[in-house]
């Protein structure tokens, strides 16, 4: 008889169903992918800490805080941006914050910061960070720059938060950069299917309440390591938080070729 098939770390299949079984396959990825990238997360939180200080500035305290990471998608970011400002939620802070990539000409609005790190870090986490240790609101909101919201988000998500939830995560519609739709990501929260099946909640869609631990992964995650930081955010913050799902499709995500941290050509 054949000896039993084993993985790189010497796990048989059948210890890995068992495992699979019990923690579900995305926690034990991440429990992989916390092995390999660990050793970047000291050197990366040092130059967080050092742009957080070096950035540090009065702001005014609204609502809610939108934070947007860009890196070099000029055209794209303005329409995230007025997207943001256009909510009918008006008391917020859009702040954009760029990975050392350069920004280009942003709306004139003084709900609206834009600042630079000084290198590029190509670590989602790390940018989304910086944004949230500037700020003080006692609401938090993600944008990401290629991706728009339609008006209301904000005023939805902030209805169900009002109503006892920690988090809130809104559907997202997906689309093709031709404009043509492809599905709707919606889906109740339950965090035993998040464990172990497709992914169904974005960044894109969240807002919540600000807390001390409300921080990204500072893992440098590329497009193939699985699982990205939006899962593992969800992931720690539905441990203590009530989650609640707004089933309206409020995000416009486009699905694109040219993104930093997923491979659409893989995973379409």
């Amino acid at each position: 008889m054949s000896a039993p098939l084993r993985d790189r770390a010497g796990l048989s299949a059948g210890v890995r169903r068992a495992l699979r079984d019990r923690f579900g396959i995305w926690p034990m990825h991440e429990v992989r992918t916390k092995a390999v990238l660990a050793r970047h997360v000291p050197a990366l939180r040092r130059f967080e800490d050092a742009e957080v200080a070096r950035l540090r500035r009065p702001l005014p305290v609204p609502l809610v805080t939108t934070v947007i990471p860009t890196y070099q998608r000029p055209r794209l970011l303005v329409a995230a941006v007025e997207s943001a400002l256009a909510q009918t939620v008006a008391d917020q802070l859009v702040v954009v914050v760029d990975d050392g990539g350069g920004l280009p000409a942003l709306p004139r609005d003084p709900r609206l910061v834009a600042l630079s790190l000084s290198r590029n870090t190509g670590v989602v986490g790390i940018v989304r960070n910086v944004g949230i240790r500037l700020t003080d609101s006692p609401f938090l909101a993600f944008l990401d720059d290629d991706n728009t919201w339609r008006p209301d988000h904000l005023e939805r998500a902030l209805a169900a938060l009002s109503s006892g939830a920690d988090l809130t995560y809104s559907a997202v519609e997906r689309h093709r950069a031709d404009g043509t739709p492809v599905d709707v990501l919606s889906a109740p929260f339950d965090r035993a299917t998040l464990a172990d099946g497709d992914p169904y909640v974005d960044t894109n869609g969240l807002v919540l309440r600000r807390e001390p631990t409300v921080l990204y992964s500072r893992l440098p995650r590329t497009k193939s390591t699985i699982p990205k930081e939006d899962w593992e955010f969800v992931w720690r913050a539905a441990r203590t938080r009530v989650v609640a799902h707004v089933p309206e499709p409020t995000v416009r995500y486009l699905i694109n070729p040219e993104s930093y941290y997923t491979d659409w050509d893989a995973s379409s």
